[in-house]
């Protein structure tokens, strides 16, 4: 694609070619980070094409009628919602295996994902309330303890010995952790969660997050345009 800049509205139809796979994303977005840490991992060629979220244009609402990112097309198929769409990527291009093989601990992966939903929900109501609240923080601490537990049994990372999709799924919201220090002047412990803080060090280390992550005063920068109340500052750095 000849630009990274965010398309609006009124920005016309980007052309895509026969057989190329595109991604319609969101620089700063977590989800849709979810899904470009699956290309970056699998080595998958795609192009991108970022949305303006407050001023989406009207064809990609007709290929995803809720307008949410991450949403992949190829030859006219077209998938969206983030663990779905890095579901369809596994099984679609087979390399570098991201999906337990085994029913069982895909189920358990599964049934992770949808508890890790409450540590989402937590770590945006202590932003929300700058720290403040030290019941909203007990909460989002007692839902954390599960994946504290689960590291334990399951060693360097939620795959095990290698990274696993449950690691990318989760992976975007530990990066953006920074924040929680930034604008709350706090963060988990390392002597409550030292298994957590250990996955944090190693996954920083892995090429896909090295290929998709933002540095903490970027992340900074994006909040601080989000919360203003005006448009986010979506191409910051651009």
């Amino acid at each position: 694609m000849p630009t990274e800049k965010s398309f609006t509205k009124d920005s016309p139809f980007p052309p895509l070619e026969d057989g190329k796979l595109r991604l319609y994303s969101m620089r700063f977005c977590p989800f849709a980070q979810r899904t470009r840490l699956v290309l970056a991992h699998k080595n998958i060629p795609f192009e991108t094409v970022n949305i303006n979220l407050k001023s989406k244009p009207n064809w990609f609402l007709e290929k995803n009628p809720s307008g949410t990112v991450p949403t992949i097309e190829k030859n006219g198929q077209i998938v969206y919602e983030s663990a779905i769409c890095n579901d369809f990527l596994d099984e679609t291009y087979t390399g570098n295996a991201l999906i337990p093989s085994d029913p069982y601990r895909k189920a358990r992966d599964r049934i992770l994902l949808e508890q890790f939903g409450k540590v989402v929900g937590g770590f945006y109501q202590t932003l929300r309330s700058q720290g403040k609240d030290d019941a909203v923080k007990q909460t989002f601490e007692s839902n954390l303890d599960l994946f504290e537990k689960e590291l334990g049994k399951r060693g360097a990372f939620f795959g095990g010995d290698s990274v696993s999709i449950l690691d990318f799924l989760m992976w975007p919201f530990f990066e953006r952790w920074c924040l929680l220090e930034i604008f709350c002047n706090y963060k988990p412990s390392p002597d409550r969660f030292p298994k957590l803080h250990a996955w944090i060090a190693r996954m920083f280390e892995q090429p896909a997050v090295k290929a998709t992550m933002f540095p903490p005063n970027v992340h900074e920068i994006y909040i601080k345009s989000y919360i203003s109340g005006e448009v986010p500052d979506y191409d910051y750095g651009l």
